[in-house]
C-alpha cells in the first residue's frame, strides 16, 4: 500500500491467441483508473493477431511465443520465466486457447475468463460461440461467464466469479456471444478488483 492507504495496483500480463477484445476493455479501463492494475507485458501464442496490435498501440511490451515443436512443459516455463522477468504478480488469460502447466510460485497467480457458467460447458474444445452453440442445442434457459484459477486442467479451477446472462428462444451463438461478452467485460475487472484487495490485505 501507498502512503494514502490505497491499493496497489497489480502488474498483470495478459495471455492471448486472437482479436484482443478483453484487452482492449481492461486497457480502457485502466486508462480511466477503474482498473487496481497495469497491463505490463501480452503474451500471444500467434502471430500477428489483433491483440498483438492493441497492446503496441497502448505502449504494452508484446512477447509472440508459438509453442511449436517444445514440450508442455519447455513452453510452459519460457512464458512464466516471462512473467518473472516483467514482475507479474497476476496472469490473465484473455481469449488463450492453449493448455498451459502451471508453475507452483504461479498458484493462484492465473485467471481465465469462460463464456460459461462453469462446470456446464467447459473443457477441450469449448471455446468461442462453440460454447455458446451447445448452450442452445441442449435448450438452456441460463447462462453467462465464470472467472476462475487456472489449474493444469481445461477450465477445471475455483471459480472467482460469475455473472448470468437469460439464453432467448431465438438466440443464435451470435446474439448469446454478444450478450455474455457485455457481462465478461464487467466481470473480469471485478475479479481483479477482489483479488487487488486481496493482495492488499497481505501486504
Amino acid at each position: 500500500m501507498n502512503k494514502e492507504g490505497s491499493t496497489q495496483p497489480l502488474r498483470l500480463a495478459v495471455l492471448l491467441s486472437g482479436s484482443g477484445r478483453t484487452l482492449e476493455n481492461l486497457v480502457r479501463r485502466e486508462k480511466s483508473g477503474e482498473l487496481p492494475a497495469t497491463v505490463e507485458l501480452v503474451l500471444s501464442n500467434r502471430e500477428g493477431v489483433r491483440g498483438l496490435t492493441i497492446a503496441e498501440s497502448a505502449g504494452i511490451r508484446t512477447i509472440v511465443n508459438p509453442q511449436g515443436e517444445a514440450s508442455l512443459q519447455a513452453w510452459s516455463t519460457s512464458l512464466f520465466d516471462s512473467c518473472r522477468e516483467a514482475n507479474i504478480d497476476l496472469v490473465v488469460m484473455a481469449g488463450f486457447l492453449q493448455l498451459v502447466a502451471i508453475p507452483d510460485d504461479f498458484v493462484n497467480r492465473v485467471i481465465n475468463i469462460h463464456p460459461s457458467l462453469l462446470p456446464a460447458f467447459g473443457g477441450k474444445g469449448f471455446y468461442g460461440n462453440r460454447v455458446h452453440a451447445a448452450v442452445i442445442q441442449q435448450g438452456a434457459t441460463t447462462s453467462g461467464c465464470t472467472v476462475h484459477f487456472v489449474d493444469n486442467e481445461y477450465d477445471h479451477g475455483a471459480v472467482l466469479l460469475q455473472r448470468q446472462v437469460p439464453v432467448a428462444s431465438d438466440d443464435t451463438p451470435e446474439t448469446l456471444a454478444a450478450r455474455v461478452f457485455l457481462e465478461e467485460c464487467e466481470a473480469l475487472p471485478n475479479a481483479i478488483q477482489l483479488l487487488a484487495q486481496r493482495n492488499q490485505l497481505k501486504q
